[in-house]
């Protein structure tokens, strides 16, 4: 007989019934050090005092109220993120897949009011994750999400990884944008070289394209800038923000630069809970923290120190573990093997982190972690690992 719960995941058997900071506590009162947060939603931790009262204090005013009114809250948000990035204008929906099926909109919309309305394909790149609505599955093209789905809906061109010349040569009269990830996560954790992203704004620019980008995973803070995009030394037209902005409450935003937000008239798009008020609330809060002065720093200097800590692990372990990659508190490690042997042992061992593609066991942890917290974390892997070795030998 199905269970009640449709089986749509395959998960670990552990329920987790509080948290705090970096730490997690089972049901049967285990203490788990937390490097997954969520699949990089948590951002502050679990129950970060802060976002605790926002969020409470939100709760007995008013939860719900629609778009067919003003929402304070929105306004705020997305004044102080188009501040703090090259946007012009935000819209919030619920989830990342929302934010990117928005942006996938606002491209073909910006090229019909442009008079292109033959210009529809997006092109993205092989390894990408981007959802798993129908629109973001076809646009990831990864058979294991696609399978049983078809037909792929169209509009969808995919070129190697790293691969400028395909990817120019991909380009038709029909290409209306470019979407990449500037980091892969469910990829592998593969970052995205600055000359690399600095040339899709030159092709994009060259063949009048909007270039997006899906910063779901790597935005607020992850890779140590607000917006990964921070570091490349250019901006993208649109991008998809979702999981850390809300540290665990819901929330999505698509961002973008005022020739595309404009050609979204009223009615062009919408959303019933998108943007209501306890989203807003628990986003401001979540940027309260970030935005801070030395925040920022202090999220670089904790993935410089997690960074050290795995190449260590590589060194000691070369048969287990093959290389390191990331930015910031996005890392993760490439297993000679399936990964999978060492999330469980690591989770044996009270550590949880995140399965990747490519055999890579991905830790992201709280933007609050420190130091003690890294060394903890990497003293666990290290234990994982050599007990895995051992009983190979």
């Amino acid at each position: 007989m199905i269970p009640a719960v449709m089986p749509t995941y395959a998960r670990y058997d552990i329920a987790f019934e509080k948290g705090e900071g970096v730490y997690l506590w089972d049901s049967k009162g285990r203490r788990y050090l937390d490097f997954g947060a969520g699949i990089a939603v948590n951002s502050l931790g679990h129950c970060h005092p802060h976002l605790v009262e926002a969020i409470r204090e939100q709760a007995g005013k008013l939860w719900h109220c629609s778009n067919l009114y003003a929402i304070p809250g929105q306004e705020r948000l997305a004044k102080r993120l188009t501040e703090n990035t090259f946007a012009d204008s935000v819209f919030f929906n619920n989830s990342g897949a929302e934010a990117v099926e928005l942006g996938l909109k606002m491209i073909r919309k910006y090229q019909y009011e442009s008079g292109h309305p033959e210009r529809y394909r997006v092109i993205t790149v092989e390894g990408a994750f981007h959802g798993r609505s129908l629109a973001t599955i076809s646009a990831g093209k990864n058979p294991k999400h696609t399978k049983g789905f078809g037909p792929a809906v169209d509009g969808f061109d995919q070129v190697a990884f790293d691969n400028l010349n395909e990817l120019r040569a991909a380009v038709t009269p029909e290409t209306a944008g470019i979407l990449v990830e500037p980091v892969q996560g469910e990829g592998g954790i593969r970052p995205m070289r600055k000359e690399y992203l600095k040339a899709l704004r030159d092709i994009a620019d060259e063949f009048g394209l909007l270039l997006m980008f899906d910063e779901v995973q790597t935005g607020i803070g992850r890779t140590g800038t607000l917006y990964a995009y921070q570091w490349s030394g250019i901006a993208p037209d649109i991008l998809a923000s979702a999981k850390g902005l809300g540290g665990g409450f819901p929330i999505g935003a698509c961002l973008a630069v005022e020739k595309v937000a404009a050609a979204m008239n009223a009615g062009s798009h919408g959303s019933t809970f998108g943007g209501n008020p306890m989203a807003m609330a628990a986003a401001n809060a979540v940027l309260d923290i970030v935005l801070a002065p030395g925040f920022l720093d202090h999220v670089k200097n904790r993935g410089k120190r997690l960074r050290k800590g795995l190449e260590g692990l590589v060194k000691k372990h070369p048969t287990q573990l093959v290389e390191v990659r990331g930015i910031g508190l996005m890392q993760g490690v490439k297993c000679t093997g399936d990964s999978s042997a060492l999330i469980k042992k690591a989770i044996e061992n009270g550590l949880l982190t995140v399965p990747a593609g490519d055999n890579v066991c991905r830790l992201v942890p709280p933007l609050i972690v420190e130091d003690t917290h890294i060394d903890e974390a990497v003293g666990l892997l290290y234990q994982a690992i050599s007990e895995i070795a051992e009983k190979a030998a």
